[in-house]
């Protein structure tokens, strides 16, 4: 498992492959998560960001979409605390529901670039051109190397490598 941050989701890193073909919306979503899938799958996929690898995490997205908004429905009819048969009050289990869907849906927003958090990751690293770094040459001055029998190797005329070696008298 890696670490560190997630990385950024950029679009067209996969123009030239199959996997950039638009994804079919599963067959086995319920139809306020299929409404969500054709909401959301054209725009997605025209912008880069969408591919069918991309197809189960949106598929979970709309799923989780769909179950919140379910969630939503029940507890505009029913109250959100209830009272148990044992005389406490509890929370409304639609609660419960709603609250772990929308947890989820925030988690697969941020994946398929859906948060203006998550927008502003994408466009920025498309707005930012780089120039390649400018090269730079370092030169180092030293004396010629010498062989093991303490002969010079090199240039031994050159006054550069004349005034590095050491006087023969």
């Amino acid at each position: 498992m890696t670490r560190g941050r997630k990385p950024i989701p950029r679009a067209g890193t996969l123009e030239h492959t199959r996997l950039f073909a638009l994804p079919r919306c599963p067959r086995h979503l319920t139809d306020v998560a299929q409404k969500e899938w054709r909401r959301l799958a054209t725009p997605l996929h025209e912008a880069g960001l969408l591919t069918l690898a991309d197809r189960a995490a949106l598929a979970a997205y709309c799923q989780a979409y769909g179950r919140w908004v379910e969630a939503e429905e029940h507890l505009a009819r029913t109250p959100t605390l209830l009272k148990a048969p044992s005389g406490y009050v509890q929370q409304s289990p639609w609660l419960t529901v709603a609250n772990k869907q929308m947890e989820l849906m925030g988690r697969y927003m941020g994946e398929l670039g859906l948060t203006p958090v998550a927008r502003t990751r994408v466009s920025l690293k498309e707005a930012i051109k780089t120039e390649p770094p400018a090269t730079i040459t370092r030169v180092i001055l030293a004396p010629a190397p010498y062989d093991r029998r303490d002969q010079q190797i090199g240039n031994d005329e050159d006054p550069a490598v004349k005034a590095w070696l050491p006087k023969q008298g």
